[in-house]
């Protein structure tokens, strides 16, 4: 047994670790309860199983407020996660709970709260033979039907998530369970092949080998996630587990032996990294069942999403992966009522990524109007005796540069063109289309090139702040192209799309091609980027699966083309969205690269391409830009 003055010693630093914790945990989705007793005579935090109908037992946390009446009937909100919904703790009082805050400001607002750990995580039984499996969410749908039973509910639920917990909530929406009434997906992942393990065909390999270990830690309920998250060490690491016993076991589960159980059967989980390495076409199948990443893309479920008219509250951002592509293309795909905001954040909302900010700078708007926002949508679609109106179906969005908020109902929003900037001699970026015959740039791949390990990808692995800082550095292993100083402020609102007429010496590789603000003092601003793996260059003329706004690859095996080294093919793919406004005497850039050495696989895994970028009368590469006031 430790003596009592250094337990309290060790808990006070640990006080401070915990707090820090809790917003991490509040985007993975855990949260830790404590015992309280309350009107209803039921204990106001109860973790507890609910069988589901194949017999596989889930865990959840219930929170009830701790004013409820006896004859009260309230909603609930629900969050489905696959992080550990709660942790064990050791000794620690109910203030160093992570998660406290979440539980009781919910309460507070009217609402029990649910926590589910998925099948196959956590505390719950069962497998996962893939993510989101079709089993996992019947399951969440089963809960919410478990919860319209309850002698305390009104009938209404709604299920809110970020990331992965988002997309978990946009499938459940696909099996509509009567009582869910409204769903609020923040960036999450409308199609996860293009918009975040494979934008463009190219493997995001740093990302999903960290996501795929984490998950592999977390399964085995190992106490070291702990340490992986707040990247401790040495003392301060063997601390914090010395006070977390891992991923918390039911109140029935006194001897532990129901969670050992639980955790024997995950051993079957696919290992996520080890199959989705072996992918190279968005129809591959991913893991031994025959599924591709297709089966549990939400776009995939556009219909009975869309039939389910269950109101839909979005957010994504402009710097987090894909999410804005998501959140934009869900807007005018599905039917359902939807209001969608898109911000300059970080994966999660909770920092401020704005690009012409400094680190740290404040979040607009700042993270509690954010959760306000958020419990404001659900008051309009769950509470009884709502006052709130529901929000208009639109897209608010920000524009980095002018610090504004705007709204439209169309994309691009209305009064943005489309106008061409083409590669030119020098290094140039010019509006005038090239005259000259047989003009090119040579660009002899940098396998060095990098955008940092603080880009819009590396965010989505635990939510930090996105900083790509001045680029100025990173384009000298590029080829870039930039215009004269702008003339007048211009602004660029919706998705760029360049052409490039190249040929290799190689017979794959990558293609990646960054928009960015050149300033009068020569530092250079990330923008957005787009990318493409030459073999998916293809572009179909099929109809896409839900709306996009560019250039449509499939992705799909059969429109497989390996480069003929030598040969002159046209490159064309879309950039991410975003929306800027550049100052006048600032300068454009496109900048050009063959990888991204931080984050994405190499193309070709071996060897040293050169690149002939073409830009004359027969082939003028060119980037076109939705732009205003120019």
């Amino acid at each position: 047994m430790q003596h009592p003055q250094p337990f309290k010693r060790r808990s006070r630093r640990l006080y401070a670790f915990f707090c820090a914790l809790g917003l991490i945990l509040a985007l993975l989705g855990a949260q830790v309860p404590f015992q309280v007793g309350f009107a209803f005579d039921l204990p106001r935090n109860q973790a507890l199983y609910v069988p589901m109908s194949d017999g596989t037992k889930i865990a959840l946390d219930l929170w009830l407020p701790a004013d409820l009446k006896p004859d009260a009937r309230i909603p609930t909100v629900m969050r489905m996660t696959r992080y550990w919904r709660s942790f064990g703790l050791v000794d620690l009082p109910m203030e160093s709970d992570p998660n406290y805050g979440d539980a009781r400001r919910w309460n507070e607002a009217g609402y029990a709260l649910v926590i589910v750990d998925g099948r196959g995580s956590g505390a719950s039984f069962g497998s996962r033979p893939h993510p989101w499996s079709e089993r996992e969410i019947e399951d969440y749908a089963e809960i919410v039907e478990w919860i319209a039973r309850q002698p305390w509910s009104n009938g209404k639920v709604g299920s809110f998530g970020i990331s992965y917990e988002g997309n978990a909530t946009e499938l459940l929406a696909a099996h509509h369970p009567e009582p869910l009434k409204a769903i609020a997906v923040q960036f999450n992942n409308f199609d996860p092949y293009t918009q975040l393990a494979f934008p463009g065909g190219v493997f995001n390999e740093w990302f999903v080998r960290q996501w795929s270990d984490g998950n592999q830690v977390l399964d085995a309920n190992d106490r070291s996630f702990i340490c992986v998250i707040q990247k401790l060490t040495g003392e301060s690491c063997e601390a914090a587990k010395a006070v977390v016993t891992g991923v918390k076991p039911v109140d029935e589960d006194t001897d532990g032996e129901l969670l050992k159980a639980a955790i024997a059967e995950r051993r079957q989980n696919l290992n996520v990294y080890e199959a989705a390495k072996d992918i190279t076409y968005r129809d591959d199948p991913f893991g031994d069942r025959g599924d591709t990443l297709v089966d549990f893309s939400p776009y995939h479920f556009q219909e009975e999403i869309s039939e389910s008219g269950i109101a839909i509250f979005a957010r994504g951002s402009w710097f987090d992966a894909g999410t804005a592509s998501g959140a934009l293309s869900r807007f005018f795909t599905y039917d359902n009522p939807q209001t969608v905001t898109i911000g300059p954040w970080n994966h999660g909302g909770n920092f401020d990524s704005n690009p012409y900010n400094p680190p740290r700078h404040f979040v607009d708007p700042p993270f509690s109007e954010q959760l306000e926002e958020l419990t404001a949508f659900f008051d309009a679609y769950l509470q009884d005796d709502a006052e709130t109106t529901p929000p208009p179906s639109e897209i608010r969005y920000y524009t980095v540069g002018a610090d504004e908020w705007k709204r439209t109902t169309v994309w691009p929003p209305e009064g943005v063109e489309l106008r061409s900037w083409y590669l030119a001699p020098d290094g140039g970026l010019s509006p005038e289309a090239p005259r000259g015959d047989r003009a090119a740039d040579t660009y002899a791949v940098d396998f060095a090139a990098t955008t940092g390990t603080d880009n819009r990808w590396h965010t989505q692995a635990g939510g930090k702040d996105v900083v790509y800082g001045d680029r100025a550095d990173a384009d000298r292993h590029l080829l870039t192209y930039t215009s004269p100083p702008l003339t007048e402020d211009v602004e660029i609102t919706g998705d760029p799309a360049i052409t490039l007429y190249l040929s290799s010496t190689a017979t794959d590789g990558a293609f990646y091609a960054y928009l960015e603000d050149v300033d009068e003092g020569d530092r250079v601003t990330y923008l957005s980027e787009g990318q493409l793996r030459a073999l998916h260059r293809q572009i179909s003329s099929e109809t896409p699966p839900y709306r996009v706004f560019g250039p449509y690859h499939s992705f799909e095996r059969e429109a497989g083309m390996p480069l003929k080294p030598g040969e002159v093919t046209e490159v064309s793919f879309s950039l991410f969205p975003i929306s800027v406004l550049l100052k006048k005497g600032h300068r454009l850039r496109v900048a050009i690269a063959g990888h991204d050495a931080d984050t994405f696989a190499r193309y070709p895994a071996s060897g040293h391409p050169t690149l002939t970028i073409r830009r004359d009368r027969r082939y003028p590469s060119k980037i076109e830009l939705p732009v205003r006031g120019f």
